[in-house]
């Protein structure tokens, strides 16, 4: 098989689409046949090199992707040949104390495929059953393959872990990416007002028709002072930020009193400087959220699949321009998600 590659971490340079050995499924595997795949920024982190993460090398990225299911491991018994299914990147061990309480982003032994392993950005991939998430007929393979990861993820992050509630303000940090726009439309699903911020006129009113009531552009003006105008000084209930230490303080300075901030990552730098005095006077809550429970993975698709929520796709590219698909994400070009798909696919 042909599948996007590299054997050494660093700048975009070392991606390669070349040859593979193919896959075999396991007793609990579904071997794929990858009709389309998704970038997200993990991509763009595992490639660099992330701390204490090892991969085995050539590595093979890619936390997203849908496509056919060719064969099937012995043990497997909820798919067969033919059916279509999406990947839902999240591993975990099934027996730990948080896995049997339903949180198994917490599991003791979670990783991420695509991140931790080889991931999806190939023409076949051998996947766990467990991780699948079965396709209708209908959905086309491009919404299949952008939504899992972005969506399960904004879905725990506002409905399970900072628990919003009809009429609350929500302010989404950059609301042009991948859990941005997913953010933004389910914040919107849920019943709050909701703000949004984006470094352009466009972006900004792509957020403005997935919900967001106002959107600013974080580069020509202070979006805490911003928000502090449209609530008439009391600030936001929730903000969602995954953008890290450029943003941290304003997202603190954006809250309500008792206001809680949401983080899933930290694309700018994960030790920002913080205002310990302002958490604690205004009774903050910091939370913080990885990914979804198979159940939130199940509840937020089901979601996708009917409509209500659509992943914007930025682009879709050959897997051999893959240098150019990391590139986008890296310079922010667009709105939405970049969409990957075998060669042979196109």
């Amino acid at each position: 098989m042909k599948a996007v590659q590299f054997t050494e971490h660093g700048d975009r340079d070392v991606i390669e689409y070349g040859d593979f050995p193919d896959p075999a499924p396991d007793r609990d595997e579904v071997l794929v046949d990858v009709k389309a795949g998704a970038l997200n920024h993990l991509d763009v982190w595992t490639r660099r090199g992330l701390p204490g993460i090892d991969v085995e090398m050539p590595h093979i990225p890619g936390s997203d992707g849908a496509g056919e299911v060719v064969a099937v491991g012995e043990g497997v018994t909820r798919f067969e040949p033919g059916d279509r299914v999406a990947l839902s990147a999240g591993v975990s061990c099934g027996d730990c104390e948080y896995c049997r309480h339903g949180e198994h982003s917490l599991c003791v032994r979670y990783h991420i495929i695509g991140e931790h392993v080889r991931g999806v950005h190939s023409e076949l991939a051998a996947i766990p059953e467990d991780n699948l998430l079965e396709v209708p007929e209908g959905v086309p393979w491009e919404t299949a393959a952008a939504a899992p990861l972005v969506f399960q993820t904004a879905w725990r992050m506002l409905i399970s872990r900072a628990e919003l509630k009809p009429g609350e303000d929500v302010l989404v940090l950059g609301a042009s990416g991948g859990v941005g726009h997913a953010a933004v439309q389910i914040a919107d699903y849920a019943g709050a007002n909701v703000y949004a911020t984006g470094s352009s006129e466009a972006k900004l009113q792509h957020a403005r028709d997935l919900g967001a009531q106002a959107a600013f552009d974080y580069t020509e003006e202070d979006f805490a002072d911003r928000i502090r105008d449209e609530t008439g000084k009391r600030g936001v209930d929730v903000v969602v930020d995954h953008v890290g230490a450029a943003t941290w303080q304003d997202s603190l300075a954006s809250l309500a009193k008792g206001g809680r901030v949401v983080t899933c990552g930290a694309t700018t730098g994960g030790n920002p400087e913080t205002d310990i005095n302002r958490i604690f006077w205004n009774q903050l809550q910091v939370i913080g959220s990885t990914m979804a429970s198979k159940g939130e993975a199940d509840d937020v698709m089901e979601l996708v699949w009917d409509g209500t929520f659509e992943p914007a796709i930025r682009e879709v590219l050959p897997m051999s321009e893959a240098a150019r698909a990391h590139e986008l994400l890296e310079e922010r070009e667009g709105f939405g998600k970049v969409v990957v798909k075998p060669d042979s696919e196109l």
